[in-house]
């Protein structure tokens, strides 16, 4: 049951850091005069995705530890987890779109 609760966190953890991550690039460059926003997006937006991947993996363990248990009412944190690894995931996959998009109006021109 420890480890279930252990692996939950983590997940929540590396979840809300992969959705945090690409507002605080935008945050990073606004701040910062040696930093650009289109070079601090090609670093935070491949680690909001591996953040992402990390946080649903560390999510899928806790559910199947949690589905083992013999007392598995520590269903809550689980669910908390898989919404903010599922969300870091999503914000990955969204900027990595927005770079692409970004790269083909680009190379269009």
């Amino acid at each position: 049951m420890r480890s279930s609760r252990r692996a939950a966190r983590a997940a929540i953890v590396l979840g809300a850091l992969a959705v945090l991550a690409i507002p605080i690039a935008v945050l990073a460059s606004q701040v910062t005069s040696g930093l650009r926003l289109l070079e601090t997006l090609y670093v935070a937006v491949p680690a909001a995705l591996v953040l992402g991947l990390v946080a649903l993996s560390s999510s899928r363990r806790a559910r199947f530890q949690v589905a083992r248990s013999v007392r598995p009412e520590a269903a809550g944190p689980v669910r908390a987890a898989r919404f903010f690894a599922w969300a870091g995931v999503y914000a990955g996959v969204t900027g990595a779109l927005a770079l692409v998009v970004y790269g083909v109006l680009r190379w269009a021109q």
